[in-house]
């Protein structure tokens, strides 16, 4: 699996940008009050299933941005939904953790938003929520869940159709 820096990121308004550049401007972003929002979504075709996971910044004196990568990967890989959402939510810690371990960003200022229901609402995705939110939790990083997970929810979701 390619290394999240070496991925090909792009801007919300569709240009290509260095991981290190991101990685400036969310320092910067950060530093001027803003949060940083990761979130993971996928969208299932015929053949492949197609991961996008989003770096978003909002909050503070800058007014938001966000930043996208997506993979392709043989659908029969994923073709369980609790592999799926499992994926998804391990894309977006994976994210968090380089932030916090490689560049020393406080865990303070990231939040996952994970694209499943809470439990009990009797959705697809609601009765793994408890297992997902542990794992995150694990991190030592905050969360949220469906209908407030807007950085996978509506972001990583646009970019992974």
């Amino acid at each position: 699996m390619e290394h999240i820096v070496k991925k090909r990121w792009v801007t919300g308004s569709d240009s290509e940008i260095d991981f290190y550049d991101l990685l400036r401007l969310t320092r910067q972003y950060v530093q001027k009050g803003a949060k940083v929002f990761i979130g993971s979504d996928s969208f299932i075709s015929q053949q492949k299933v197609c991961f996008a996971s989003a770096v978003c910044l909002h909050g503070g004196e800058e007014g938001g941005r966000y930043f996208f990568y997506k993979d392709f990967v043989p659908k029969s890989h994923y073709s369980q939904l609790v592999t799926r959402i499992t994926e998804e939510t391990r894309r977006s810690v994976e994210i968090a953790c380089l932030f916090m371990d490689e560049y020393k960003f406080d865990p303070s200022s990231i939040e996952l938003h994970l694209d499943v229901s809470p439990f009990g609402s009797n959705n697809g995705t609601s009765k793994y929520s408890d297992m997902l939110k542990g794992y995150v939790q694990g991190f030592g990083v905050d969360y949220r869940l469906k209908p407030d997970a807007w950085a996978s929810q509506t972001i990583a979701d646009k970019h992974s159709k």
